[in-house]
């Protein structure tokens, strides 16, 4: 370290020029105050905008109790005349199609045929019994929708290739029909055919879907089809793409292979329905980022307005101070002492009205998340600050004080002593 970084290293921590800094900013409360609050302001409001923009995406990603590059493709009516066909025609998928698309369409990770019994369903327990939902699925469900199994297992593929009458029942089923006692290995009764309870899962998602989950009973798909008369029929498929593929790609493929299969005309866009999840999903995140970057513009222009406030204070220090910067210079104070003494006031505003605007803005987000904790208030959960955003945007609002700071330092380094004693 050379002689010159040592003194001016020394003339940064020198705590007489603390002491001054700390007379001057009490001399002049009221224009101080009024001055750091810009900069308080700007900060608060970033982390504010920052922490609810969070809390948005939190509560809207909750909502998505899918996996995020989901592919869903049902049949329609065609609406297309075709190899002799008619329009109009009902297209029923069935277990072919699941190898036919497993040789076709390589770039699907997952194939997942689903089917369900039409409406409710009186269920039976012993003396009691209730009406529910029940879909016939596969083990790589999970895969494609969130399940939080609380005991037991879900459906593998022993009970897909020996068609068990195995079930695994949502939390408001058990409720109803078990009341306290444990349902695991339990016999219930669909539509007078016993099935034995090897699974219970909770309902989550949105208020609506979470309740019509727990009021679900799933089974395997080939029990479904061969006790509920559906012998080889699959209601609609869900995809999940490879790696790296993107799920546009798949859903195109399907359509063209199942048109094949069925004999749908290529031009028909009305046979095959279909819900890409990643595009919707790039659409939300689309909006985040918009909210995002209208928060940091926001608070960008805030801050700098409060950091053009800071420099303009300095000038007018530095006006005030014009004598005494001469007397000092005259006794032989290097500019070098005056630039440091001007940017360390102007870094001691900036960064102690940034640090307090990030001290508030964080209790805030603290605050509203104690208060919505465990309750549900639709597309806004868990407001989050990232502290190293935040921590990035007070350090860059320091070296900015320090540069609004040096043109007013700047000024003061070349007062000419005469010229400031002669000053009145």
């Amino acid at each position: 370290m050379t002689r010159e970084v040592k003194l001016r290293a020394t003339a940064m921590f020198d705590l007489d020029k603390w002491s001054e800094i700390w007379a001057t900013v009490r001399r002049h409360k009221l224009r101080t105050g009024l001055t750091a609050f810009g900069v308080f302001w700007g900060i608060f409001m970033l982390v504010v905008l920052l922490g609810a923009g969070k809390g948005f995406r939190n509560g809207v990603e909750g909502e998505f109790n899918v996996a995020k590059n989901a592919v869903f493709v049902w049949t329609q009516r065609t609406s297309v005349p075709y190899a002799g066909l008619k329009v109009g025609r009902f297209i029923q998928l069935t277990n072919d199609d699941v190898a036919t698309l497993e040789r076709e369409v390589p770039e699907a990770a997952v194939i997942l045929p689903r089917s369900s019994l039409d409406g409710t369903f009186t269920v039976q327990y012993g003396t009691k019994s209730s009406s529910f939902s029940v879909n016939g699925e596969y083990p790589g469900y999970p895969a494609v929708e969130a399940l939080h199994l609380t005991s037991g297992r879900f459906i593998n593929n022993i009970d897909i290739r020996d068609r068990r009458k195995v079930a695994v029942i949502g939390d408001r089923v058990a409720e109803v029909l078990f009341g306290a006692a444990n349902p695991m290995g339990q016999q219930i009764r669909i539509k007078g055919i016993f099935f034995r309870v090897v699974g219970l899962f909770k309902g989550e998602g949105k208020p609506e879907n979470a309740q019509e989950r727990a009021q679900t009973i799933i089974i395997p798909l080939t029990a479904l089809q061969v006790t509920f008369n559906q012998v080889n029929q699959v209601g609609y498929f869900a995809f999940l793409p490879k790696t790296g593929v993107p799920a546009a790609l798949v859903e195109t493929k399907v359509k063209q292979v199942l048109a094949r299969q069925h004999k749908v005309a290529p031009t028909d866009e009305r046979a095959f329905g279909s819900a890409n999840v990643e595009e919707e999903y790039a659409r939300v995140q689309g909006l985040f980022t918009g909210i995002s970057g209208f928060s940091w513009l926001v608070s960008i222009g805030t801050i700098l307005a409060g950091i053009i406030g800071v420099s303009n204070i300095m000038l007018i220090v530095v006006k005030e101070r014009t004598k005494e910067i001469g007397i000092r210079k005259a006794l032989g104070a290097t500019p070098w002492s005056i630039v440091s003494l001007i940017v360390q006031e102007s870094i001691v505003i900036t960064a102690a009205a940034g640090l307090l605007g990030l001290l508030f803005g964080t209790a805030l987000m603290a605050g509203i998340n104690a208060l919505i904790a465990g309750q549900n208030v639709g597309f806004f959960a868990n407001p989050q600050v990232d502290i190293g955003v935040a921590a990035t945007a007070v350090a860059l609002l320091v070296v900015a004080g320090a540069v609004a700071g040096l043109v007013p330092a700047m000024k003061a380094a070349q007062v000419q002593p005469v010229v400031a004693l002669k000053d009145e």
